[in-house]
């Protein structure tokens, strides 16, 4: 029998989550040949939550609790659920109804037939606020920039893989995991499943606030990829260029036309520009050595209070 491990990170989803693990047993017990766990990582969620999970714990042991004992992230929490995993094929789904779960057996066969390690939904409409969509685009286009991800991948809410990707996923123990990069840093051999993603089961808004969205910018590009440095040399180095040549014009015009007064506002306008540009550098390499400080100090990754039904020490 193959068993299938969900991962499922909750934050405010008290109202959901029971929707999502009941349809998630509902739609494997349809197959004789499969056997489940889920594995819900409670992320210091501000709801009753947690009561919740223990009930469902207490009434199904295939239903795993790892709850933290500080908010740490989406990532994070999926990375825990991760190391817990037991089965040979591993899902990861949002708490709020709206991964499509009755999808999973499409999700699963291009990996199930070796076509490809890692499936990902491919949604054609995002049931997103604008601000969400907006990050989502902005981190799209960085991560095709900085992590050389393919134009036509976009990773979203509900992915299927192989046990070794999420095993190797874990072997990650930075306190700044960037799921895109770890994923792409394994493997190339990524599939794309069209479905149709489903409107929240709650009222709640997104817990996928703004700020989240900036700090997961903020992973992908400074714990994946040095090109931000190299663009910052790279700028430097035509600002340098750019004053240079604006030296020898101010210099030759000097000479040719002696009444000409020193401008003022050029100088200024140079000025700006250059100690703009150094401090967007020197900020840049701030973020990287404060990463670098951070880690070497051994900050965990997550942070875990407890488990319930887990069999294994987690790490």
């Amino acid at each position: 029998m193959t068993l299938l491990s969900f991962v499922i990170p909750c934050y405010r989803s008290e109202k959901t989550i029971e929707k999502v693990v009941d349809e998630i047993i509902a739609t494997v017990t349809q197959r004789a040949e499969y056997d489940y766990e889920i594995i819900c990582v409670n992320d210091c969620s501000p709801d009753g939550v947690i009561h919740v999970l223990e009930r469902l714990a207490a009434q199904n042991p295939k239903i795993k609790v790892i709850d933290f004992a500080k908010n740490m992230g989406k990532h994070a929490a999926v990375l825990a659920g991760y190391a817990a995993a037991l089965g040979e094929y591993v899902f990861d789904l949002d708490d709020d109804c709206q991964s499509p779960v009755y999808e999973l057996w499409r999700l699963l066969e291009p990996v199930e037939r070796d076509e490809c390690d890692y499936a990902t939904a491919k949604y054609s409409m995002k049931r997103e606020k604008l601000y969400k969509r907006l990050g989502s685009d902005v981190n799209l286009m960085m991560s095709r920039i900085m992590l050389e991800k393919p134009k036509d991948l976009r990773f979203e809410n509900f992915n299927a893989m192989k046990a070794f990707v999420a095993k190797e996923v874990t072997a990650y123990k930075n306190p700044y995991p960037y799921l895109e990069g770890l994923v792409l840093r394994i493997t190339r051999r990524i599939a794309t499943v069209p479905m149709e993603q489903r409107e929240r089961g709650d009222d709640n808004a997104t817990g996928f606030t703004l700020r989240k969205s900036i700090n997961l910018l903020t992973n992908g590009l400074t714990s994946f990829s040095v090109k931000p440095l190299r663009a910052a040399s790279i700028c430097g180095m035509l600002m340098a260029l750019i004053g240079l040549v604006f030296s020898v014009v101010v210099v030759i015009r000097k000479l040719l036309h002696p009444e000409i007064l020193v401008g003022y506002s050029s100088l200024m306008a140079v000025f700006l520009i250059t100690s703009g540009m150094i401090m967007l550098m020197l900020g840049m390499i701030g973020e990287y050595i404060g990463r670098i400080y951070i880690c070497i100090n051994d900050a965990p990754q997550y942070v875990i209070r407890r488990t319930i039904n887990i069999q294994k020490p987690q790490q």
